[in-house]
């Protein structure tokens, strides 16, 4: 299956909710690691809002899934700086936006930064068991662990 066709596939499993489905897409593709789709998904809807309200949430979101892009090849280095991207960009919000707790991403940013910089891996940089997951609050669509939509 092509990359494109995971994007579209991703977003209209998301589709009915109040929030964007490309939003909703980004935290499926986030948590079961396509951060490469993440990224790609959540960009199609940043693009059209890069001067609006949420602009530099999105671009923080898109950086995070970057820097795990970076990861997963294996380059650290990338990777940090990517996160203190998206660190900054988040950083310009508190509290809750759009059901994610802003202060709880930017925890998980400094604990992948602090690995980053301790050389914290033994096999790998990035394994399946050990990968960040992304959590809505609840609403209309929440999402469970696997990243599927839920009840």
């Amino acid at each position: 299956m092509t990359r494109e066709l995971r994007i579209s596939q991703a977003i209209a499993a998301f589709g009915g909710s109040d929030l964007d489905a490309r939003y909703l897409a980004y935290f499926g593709c986030f948590n079961r690691q396509l951060y490469y789709e993440a990224h790609e998904v959540l960009e199609s809807l940043w693009l059209g809002q890069r001067q609006g309200p949420n602009g530099s949430f999105y671009k923080g979101l898109i950086q995070l899934a970057g820097g795990f892009v970076h990861l997963q090849k294996g380059r650290p280095s990338p990777a940090a700086a990517l996160l203190r991207l998206a660190d900054t960009n988040l950083g310009l919000y508190s509290g809750e936006r759009d059901r994610l707790d802003i202060e709880s991403v930017r925890s998980l940013i400094g604990q992948w930064l602090s690995r980053i910089e301790a050389d914290d891996w033994a096999a790998g940089p990035l394994l399946g068991s050990d990968a960040p997951q992304l959590r809505l609050k609840e609403g209309s669509m929440a999402l469970e662990a696997n990243g599927n939509p839920g009840p």
